[in-house]
């Protein structure tokens, strides 16, 4: 009986450690779950987002792996994003970050906004006026903003949100994007800590990238207090639950 005892702990040991090995293997090779805490991607990615990216998507790199151990340079089995990808990665000037953007520039572009509006190697960045947009910040403020479609070269379209064409972030130097760099923009283009602040993120290593978002899995607007169990499932955004990532 003893032994009987014995052996069946070990084989719960044996499938938690197995169970462990395979998530880990998951999560680093193909698909890591991340959430959305701030409005830097409204409209495309809301707060309270919870989102699925591919680790191979664009190959690995030491920060494909749980906490980055800095075991070799550069990527194994490295793709170029796509202009216009929804990218995962790591902020060059603070490692331990993960940030989300979308990838507007390669490496070689030439990048500038000028009065609010996007030009990438001196060509405008055509964009159509959609209506208004009402949003809550992180504070929960209410914002409304002006939003658009942005059709990037190569005929990718997504919808960016503009309160103002005025200010620096809107009128910028031109940016030339080094080899094996990007340059990465927020979709809320006045609420986007991004690469045109060269001292807070500034371009982004290609090993610096962790995937590509794909898919929501599950969206809450968590507004009322967390005891309130019987508001949960109101507070669920069930209409963007399993929805692809444009």
């Amino acid at each position: 009986m003893a032994k009987r005892k014995s052996g069946s702990w070990l084989e719960s040991v044996k499938t938690i450690v197995y169970a462990a090995l395979i998530a880990i293997g998951i999560r680093t090779i193909a698909f890591e779950p991340f959430n959305i805490p701030s409005g830097s991607m409204i409209p495309t990615l809301l707060i309270g987002d919870y989102l699925f990216v591919s680790k191979y998507s664009y190959g690995y790199s030491r920060f494909s792996l749980p906490f980055a151990p800095d075991l070799f340079e550069g990527r194994v089995f490295k793709q170029l994003p796509k202009r216009g990808d929804v990218a995962v990665f790591k902020n060059p000037h603070q490692i331990a970050t993960d940030y989300i953007k979308r990838i507007v520039g390669l490496p070689g572009d030439r990048i500038q906004v000028r009065g609010g509006q996007l030009y990438i190697n001196d060509i405008e960045v055509p964009r159509r006026l959609l209506g208004d947009y009402v949003s809550d910040d992180e504070q929960g403020v209410q914002m409304r903003q002006a939003e658009y479609m942005e059709t990037l070269p190569g005929g990718r379209e997504h919808p960016i949100l503009k309160a103002s064409d005025e200010g620096w972030a809107n009128n910028t130097q031109e940016f030339v994007v080094p080899e094996n760099d990007l340059f990465a923009m927020g979709d809320n283009r006045d609420n986007s800590q991004d690469s045109r602040f060269q001292d807070a993120v500034g371009f982004i290593p290609m090993d610096n990238l962790v995937g590509r978002a794909e898919f929501i899995f599950f969206s809450v607007h968590a507004t009322a207090p967390w005891w309130e169990i019987w508001e949960w499932p109101f507070e669920i955004r069930w209409s963007r639950m399993f929805t692809g990532i444009n």
